[in-house]
């Protein structure tokens, strides 16, 4: 070791022993705006949910789409038949579009729900503090969020309708189940589609989606905070409340919304070849409720409902679990801190 070497190693042993490296970490993170860590926490949390239950949104999307193959199907024997036809990947198609998505979806959702929500109490004082607030805020959020991020959804749910059977064959070539556009990522539906259709093609069904988002996003935050204000104050930061409440929370809210989600993905792929027998996918939210009542039967409305119950439960937990654990890392204010000082301002 030579002399340079030995000196820069004796200064990091030093920093270390009398923790300038840790207090430069300390004077980064606490330098850095309360909303940038918010959009810090909630995009990572929203990134590694979206990915632990992927392999399930995907057969929701199918299952949802009616895709050819998969209507009579449940959701067993469609994760079987995608890892026999596609293999493990094949439970990742449109993931990476799905991540994409949900790390600003989810940063903008958490930080602007944050940010709404002190500003109605700090100039709406007349309101009150309660949960209603956050229905409010919540609410307001999530259609933020959506209009901001609307075209990458589109692009997750036309990459995960796509099936093909990458089983090899004597000819050394690819069956596909039905000749549909095969897009190779996300810069190509974006793309293909704004050529097609221009920006309006870019925001199809985004009226659904707001519809649902609305009600579901406010219904998350205000029943949370609902069941929250129950729990004894002993147990009013214990992880396992707030992924129970939370938990509960996205059922209800999905159960409520959910008929509005499946609209709104029959009408992200109407431009992509159907097995619905030629039916025409177009048409504003109402109309398209009719025809999926009067063509395919009210039950469709809940079509790949029993994976959203199965797969919230997890995304929910790893989400709330990895928005406490950075909260508490990049030093984010308690909730409480934050409501008591906005509701004194």
């Amino acid at each position: 070791m030579n002399s340079s070497q030995g000196s820069t190693l004796s200064a990091n042993v030093a920093g270390f022993v009398d923790g300038s490296s840790a207090k430069r970490e300390v004077s980064f993170i606490d330098s850095l705006p309360v909303y940038v860590k918010e959009l810090i926490a909630g995009g990572a949390a929203g990134g590694f949910a979206k990915t632990a239950v992927a392999p399930l949104e995907r057969i929701k999307i199918l299952l949802q789409t009616r895709t050819e193959g998969f209507q009579s199907l449940g959701v067993f024997q469609s994760l079987r038949k995608v890892l026999k036809h596609e293999g493990v990947r094949g439970f990742y198609k449109g993931n990476g579009a799905s991540v994409v998505r949900i790390i600003p979806y989810a940063a903008l959702h958490f930080m602007a729900y944050e940010q709404y929500r002190c500003w109605i109490l700090n100039n709406y004082p007349s309101l009150g503090t309660g949960a209603h607030i956050d229905l409010l805020a919540g609410s307001v959020a999530g259609g933020t969020a959506v209009l901001c991020t609307y075209p990458l959804d589109l692009a997750r749910t036309k990459l995960a309708y796509q099936i093909s059977d990458t089983r090899m064959v004597k000819s050394g070539g690819f069956r596909s189940y039905h000749a549909q556009p095969m897009y190779n990522g996300i810069r190509d539906v974006l793309m293909r589609v704004y050529s097609g259709g221009g920006v309006r093609a870019l925001y199809r069904g985004v009226g659904p989606t707001l519809t649902g988002i609305l009600p579901y996003a406010g219904l998350k935050f205000y029943v949370y905070e609902e069941l929250k204000s129950h729990v004894p104050e002993e147990h009013q930061k214990s992880i396992v409340m707030r992924l129970s409440c939370g938990a509960l929370a996205g059922l209800l809210g999905q159960t409520v919304t959910y008929p509005l989600d499946v609209v709104r993905r029959q009408m992200q792929v109407g431009d992509m070849p159907s097995s619905l027998n030629g039916e025409v996918r177009y048409g504003n939210s109402r109309e398209r409720l009719r025809i999926i009542v009067r063509n395919q039967g009210w039950r469709q409305l809940f079509a790949g409902l029993s994976i959203n119950y199965i797969k919230i439960v997890p995304s929910v937990a790893i989400g709330f679990a990895a928005y406490d654990s950075l909260k508490l890392w990049l030093r984010i204010p308690p909730r409480q801190k934050t409501q008591s000082i906005s509701s004194a301002a």
